[in-house]
């Protein structure tokens, strides 16, 4: 499916990285669900993926329905549905996602911050801004140098940019 680049995004991380089997597992229930998500009984064109094992992104085309209040709950809903069945955390947004070589990683905030005081994480250090909303921004501002992300705003007195 052919998205517009304007189409609306919510990135949700997982705090561990799923397995393949876990993968595509859900990538299944992920299309069961954008094929019946609908807004005021309107169908939404929407499609979901999964990247890295880690981000399930949903994706919203409001060129011909927008997501509502009431829809975008249902997706809440359902992820909540997911974060209990593969026993994952999927709204903690100090949960934060970098790049180690080839590798995605994660880590609490403080254990975070420990990483850049032991400069394991520095401002070339590649990390997930999950606060993109259009599929133009993840494509160009979701995977991102530290010194061009969010993060030097929470880390202020750390990392001189």
């Amino acid at each position: 499916m052919q998205f517009s680049e304007n189409s609306r995004v919510w990135i949700y991380q997982a705090d561990r990285k799923l397995s393949e089997a876990e993968t595509q597992q859900l990538q299944q229930q992920l299309n069961s669900f954008t094929q019946s998500w609908t807004a005021h009984n309107n169908a939404l064109k929407a499609g979901a993926e999964i990247r890295y094992n880690r981000f399930i992104v949903l994706v919203v085309d409001e060129s011909q329905a927008g997501a509502s209040g009431c829809s975008i709950d249902k997706s809440v809903n359902f992820m909540k549905q997911v974060e209990q069945h593969y026993n994952i955390n999927l709204f903690d947004r100090f949960n934060l996602a970098y790049r180690d070589g080839a590798d995605v990683l994660s880590a609490p905030r403080a254990q975070f911050e420990d990483l850049i005081k032991q400069g394991s994480i520095n401002q070339d250090t590649v990390v997930f801004n999950n606060l993109v909303q259009t599929l133009a921004e993840l494509d160009t501002k979701w995977e991102v140098p530290f010194k061009n992300s969010w993060h030097p705003q929470l880390f202020r007195d750390l990392i001189t940019v």
